[in-house]
């Protein structure tokens, strides 16, 4: 392994992060460190991407023959899956894809590892899920896939708050379909009941936001995550740690999906799990 990545030549194989903003990304330097310590002759830049402007950008992404992959960040965790060919497993649970892939044949898959990277980065840190009872506010892509690996990981019950009455109830409805034990519950606040309470919304991220939930009423033992990687420290953080509940950083999830990322990317010899095709396709 080398500590530096080759220089970059016409062999080099790219890889892009696409998000709308995208300064706040730490996936880069994330990404490219592990390139290096692999060896890689590769590359990962952040892309700019408008919501609007997806289609024509996936497009032209698909037609550059030396990228491999695409990291898919805030906004576009949901709307992506109109330009995927195969569909991961956690993809179909969660209904959102965080990366896709160029398979040999040509066609793109995608897959979803916020969630585990997330309760990887709260086993790497001590923290336990099983039995807990979690307040979680934002039910879009990355709020999804963190409340269904926590249900996978054995939480006792989770309380969904979205901005979206449609998401809440559907990330609900699925939770109580797969994991029939988990007591599911809507709407609310953070309070004494829960051991921890995560922000997956970007509140937070810009100058002068909000707090995304109400935290005086949580127990002093009760941890406070946010999934937002910059600031590292955010409002809501802050706010927990002055009052002396112990916070768990976004960019722990960053850290340990980057790993799950890379192997998916084919950089990695670890195998991944395997994907079935998008509806009306042949594998």
């Amino acid at each position: 392994m080398t500590s530096s990545n080759p220089p970059i030549s016409g062999d080099t194989r790219l890889f892009a992060i696409i998000g709308d903003p995208i300064a706040q990304a730490k996936s880069p330097a994330l990404f490219n460190r592990l390139f290096a310590e692999l060896g890689a002759n590769a590359v990962l830049v952040p892309l700019q991407v408008p919501a609007a402007q997806l289609p024509v950008a996936i497009a032209g992404l698909k037609a550059l023959a030396n990228l491999d992959g695409i990291v898919v960040t805030v906004p576009h965790k949901v709307a992506i899956l109109e330009h995927l060919d195969l569909l991961g497993v956690h993809v179909q649970a969660v209904g959102a894809a965080n990366c896709m892939r160029r398979l040999a044949d040509g066609r793109w898959q995608g897959e979803m590892y916020d969630g585990a990277g997330f309760v990887a980065g709260l086993q790497a840190q001590d923290i336990q899920c099983v039995d807990q009872r979690v307040f979680l506010t934002g039910c879009g892509g990355a709020g999804k896939a963190v409340a269904h690996a926590l249900a996978g990981a054995g939480i006792a019950a989770i309380r969904l708050v979205d901005s979206d009455p449609s998401r809440q109830h559907e990330l609900a409805r699925q939770l109580r379909a797969i994991h029939p034990r988990l007591q599911v519950s809507e709407g609310g606040h953070a309070d004494t009941e829960h051991d921890l309470a995560i922000n997956a919304t970007p509140c937070g991220m810009a100058a002068g936001d909000p707090l995304p939930f109400a935290i005086d009423g949580l127990r002093p033992d009760a941890i406070v995550a946010d999934l937002i990687m910059k600031p590292e420290r955010t409002p809501l953080l802050l706010a927990a740690e002055s009052r002396g509940h112990r916070i768990h950083l976004g960019r722990h999830l960053l850290e340990n999906q980057a790993a799950l990322v890379t192997r998916f990317f084919g950089l990695q010899e670890t195998p991944v799990t395997a994907s079935t095709p998008h509806p009306g396709e042949n594998p």
